[in-house]
């Protein structure tokens, strides 16, 4: 991974999880390497075993100079659409960073409204390190959120399924109907309101 996207010295990635579940909030972290203190191993975080994400997002918060999670509620979701509540999210990552980068970097191909320069990059996540580490950090915040609302409901197996449309969540919400972390704009949950 090369970093020629840029030439500012201070450069935040940004990435996001959970766009596409049924549930929970959808998250996103902004991340400033420390040069001097490289981190072996970043990847996208989708290829990564949770374990190796687990010690990565260790590493990550340990050693880069700034580290920032955010993410969009349910209610805004349900109220700006998916692509608005994850740019919002990002935005919210950007500005709580501890250090004013000289330049953001975002996964995609949407940037979310920032005073500083702007770069959005298809598959940045496996393209630029940064962009890696906060896909990272995004990741395992919102997995920690999902079993914690395993153990709030459970009657549903966010802890395997992580809020995503699989069989086994879309039979749960069969039996058991839906709860006040579902998005409601999204099927099935949507149509199951209008009966």
């Amino acid at each position: 991974m090369t970093n020629k996207y840029t030439q500012a010295s201070r450069v935040a990635g940004v990435d996001e999880a959970g766009r596409g579940p049924l549930a929970g909030p959808v998250f996103a972290a902004s991340v400033i390497l420390d040069p001097s203190r490289p981190i072996a191993g970043l990847a996208d975080s989708k290829i990564l075993s949770p374990s190796k994400r687990d010690s990565l997002y260790i590493l990550i918060k340990e050693r880069a100079l700034s580290w920032s999670i955010a993410q969009a509620s349910v209610e805004e979701i349900d109220q700006l659409n998916i692509l608005q509540a994850t740019l919002l999210a990002m935005q919210r990552a950007v500005t709580s960073l501890g250090i004013q980068p000289d330049e953001v970097l975002i996964d995609g191909n949407h940037l979310p409204v920032l005073t500083m320069p702007t770069q959005a990059i298809v598959k940045g996540d496996s393209k630029v390190q940064a962009i890696s580490a906060a896909s990272i950090l995004a990741k395992v915040e919102r997995d920690k959120l999902m079993v914690e609302y395993s153990n709030n409901y459970p009657d549903f197996s966010f802890e395997q399924h992580k809020g995503y449309g699989t069989k086994q969540h879309l039979a749960e919400i069969e039996r058991f109907g839906y709860l006040a972390i579902h998005r409601k704009t999204f099927n099935p949950v949507k149509t199951l309101m209008m009966l």
